[in-house]
């Protein structure tokens, strides 16, 4: 009851990812072979963990939690390397501090998602993904 309407729109899968990703992290010790979905329900739910470790006395605030929940609900992490999880979570909150600050000012105001919004979120973060992934090349 007590969060943002913005973040209940962008958390509200996050905790029954996480319980199937604990149960079947659970089953997976003792079986080897796993089907697809399985593998990608794994696969997401370390991600999820990874992004939701914190720093001491580092808190974010509420809009930057909401893309950084909203880019691990929404996929943009799938494919990354469990421990580029952080770093990408630090570019993406720069890169929206810099570049999309706007969006940031909009969820802070709002503090709720609609579907403009939404698109505009996806937008950036195709482009952020696409920059930071470049970046890693290199």
């Amino acid at each position: 009851a007590a969060q943002v309407k913005g973040m209940k729109q962008v958390a509200g899968s996050i905790k029954l990812e996480l319980a199937q990703y604990r149960e079947m992290a659970a089953f997976a010790q003792f079986g080897s072979d796993l089907d697809v979905s399985t593998q990608k329900l794994l696969n997401r739910g370390e991600r999820l963990t990874e992004l939701l470790k914190q720093g001491q006395y580092s808190p974010l605030a509420i809009e930057e939690q909401i893309v950084v929940i909203f880019a691990g609900v929404n996929g943009y992490l799938d494919d990354l390397k469990v421990n580029s999880v952080g770093d990408f979570e630090k570019y993406l909150i720069t890169e929206f501090k810099k570049t999309y600050k706007d969006i940031f000012k909009i969820i802070k105001t709002k503090l709720a998602l609609d579907e403009t919004l939404t698109k505009d979120i996806k937008k950036a973060m195709d482009t952020i993904k696409t920059n930071f992934l470049a970046e890693l090349e290199k």
